[in-house]
């Protein structure tokens, strides 16, 4: 005889906010389309207990000097393309990126130290070269940070890109030239539930409206702490679902820049034989570390190498077909 069984479901109360990156030029922009991402009324690809709305979207990372510190994998499959930053953006879109994440590395005193002005030529070099909505990362340096992207959100005024990072020490001045210009913001704690509320909260006493903040609350890579990262993206996640306001943002993850720098992905020497090939095994290193944040609650992953990108954007859609 027939069994009928029921599949018992969470009732959720909270859900996490719809936020939409670029503007096209009816909205004061340049972009070809806009990308809208969150809205999730569930965990992640839950369907049966509530709406998933937007699926998660794919940013490829660019850099405006070629990134010797690479991984030569990452140097050859890029090829000549690196040199150049708007063929870079260029062909990141051609590859089926949805979104580009500018990296202005050479603003670091290491790099070349650049200042604002070679911030704002690049910056609008790659708005032409691409009609994907742009991210914007200084060089991590938080004096630097603060003048380069200041700059790059003066000359993207109404482009609506995403300028990162906010931290807690450096998230002033981010958030005021956002303010000034229509931007955007990633908002980035260090693997905490609290610090990334936290951060939150602070920049949104500064008026910055809540639909203008994405949360980084930093990747952990396969083999690198990514569980204990699974476990605070999940808890922030179940956080906004229950009604916290200040959890409810959607969320990047930079998988390309943590995949890279470990060792199974950085060298091919000195390894066990057991380790496989080399190139395979380094772009199932950033696969894997992406699809599984994915799961955890990604709404952005970030990404390095061209071959990343499919079979990501592959799972992607299983996910949301169920």
């Amino acid at each position: 005889m027939p069994v009928t069984v029921s599949i018992p479901k969470e009732r959720w109360t909270g859900r996490v906010r719809e936020i939409t990156l670029g503007a096209t030029a009816a909205e004061g922009g340049t972009r070809s389309h806009t990308v809208s991402v969150g809205g999730e009324g569930a965990l992640p690809f839950l369907t049966f207990e509530g709406q998933i709305p937007r699926q998660p979207v794919i940013a490829v990372e660019i850099q405006d000097r070629y990134p010797g510190d690479w991984s030569p994998l990452l140097l050859e499959a890029w090829g000549d393309t690196a040199k150049d930053v708007a063929t870079w953006a260029k062909k990141a879109e051609e590859l089926g990126a949805d979104m580009v994440a500018l990296t202005l590395k050479s603003a670091s005193p290491d790099s070349g130290d650049t200042g604002a002005a070679e911030a704002k030529a690049t910056v609008q070099a790659v708005l032409k070269a691409t009609g994907l909505p742009l991210i914007v990362y200084g060089p991590g340096q938080a004096e630097k940070d603060n003048e380069v992207l200041v700059a790059a959100a003066e000359v993207a005024k109404g482009e609506r890109i995403v300028l990162g990072n906010c931290e807690d020490k450096n998230y002033r001045t981010i958030v005021a030239a956002a303010l000034a210009h229509g931007q955007l913001v990633v908002a980035r704690s260090p693997i905490d539930v609290n610090l990334a509320k936290q951060l939150n909260i602070l920049i949104s006493d500064m008026r910055l409206e809540p639909d203008r903040i994405l949360m980084d609350p930093t990747t952990g890579a396969l083999g690198y702490g990514l569980e204990y990262t699974y476990s605070v993206m999940e808890r922030l996640r179940l956080a906004a679902l229950t009604g916290d306001s200040m959890t409810q943002q959607p969320i990047i993850c930079t998988v390309g820049e943590e995949a890279w720098r470990t060792k199974e992905a950085k060298v091919n020497t000195g390894v066990p034989a057991a380790w496989g090939d080399w190139k395979t095994r380094s772009v199932l290193w950033e696969v894997l570390t992406a699809t599984t944040l994915i799961e955890a609650g990604a709404d952005i992953v970030v990404l390095r190498h061209p071959e990343s990108i499919a079979p990501v954007a592959k799972a992607i859609a299983g996910l949301m077909a169920g």
